[in-house]
C-alpha cells in the first residue's frame, strides 16, 4: 500500500491521462507536470509517460528536444491498447501459456468466444 501522500502507479497513469484528455493536445512532460500541479518530480511524470507509450496507451513526436506525448486513439481504444500490452507481458513472461490461454477461453461467455473465433479466422486470411 502506498504511503500517505504516494499514489500507485496505476493512479498517476490514469490523472496523465485524464490530463491528457482534458487538454485535447499533445504536451511534453513539463507540461503535463505543470497541468497536474502537484508535488511530482519531473523524472516521475517523464518516466510515467515513457511507460504509457511502451504500453501502446500514447504517441509521441519529438519536437524541438522535447517528446510531445498524445493519446494513442480514443479512450476506448487507449484502453484496447494497454490490456492487449498486459496480456502480452503476462504470456511472455514464462508461465505456462497454453494454461493461461486455455483458462482465458473457457471463462468466455458465447459471445466473446465467437468473436474471438472469428478474430482468428481473419487473422489467418492476412498475408
Amino acid at each position: 500500500m502506498p504511503a500517505k501522500g504516494n499514489r500507485s502507479r496505476g493512479a498517476l497513469e490514469q490523472e496523465i491521462l485524464a490530463c491528457l484528455v482534458s487538454t485535447g493536445r499533445p504536451m511534453t512532460p513539463a507540461e503535463v507536470q505543470a497541468e497536474l500541479g502537484r508535488d511530482l518530480a519531473y523524472t516521475t511524470v517523464m518516466t510515467t509517460l515513457s511507460r504509457l507509450h511502451d504500453k501502446r496507451a500514447l504517441d509521441r513526436c519529438l519536437r524541438g528536444r522535447a517528446f510531445r506525448y498524445s493519446l494513442a486513439g480514443d479512450a476506448e481504444g487507449v484502453r484496447a491498447n494497454v490490456t492487449a500490452h498486459q496480456m502480452h507481458k503476462l504470456l511472455a513472461d514464462g508461465t505456462d501459456r497454453a494454461s493461461v490461454l486455455t483458462r482465458f477461453v473457457a471463462e468466455l461467455n458465447p459471445d466473446d468466444e465467437q468473436l474471438l473465433a472469428e478474430l482468428l479466422a481473419r487473422s489467418d486470411e492476412q498475408p
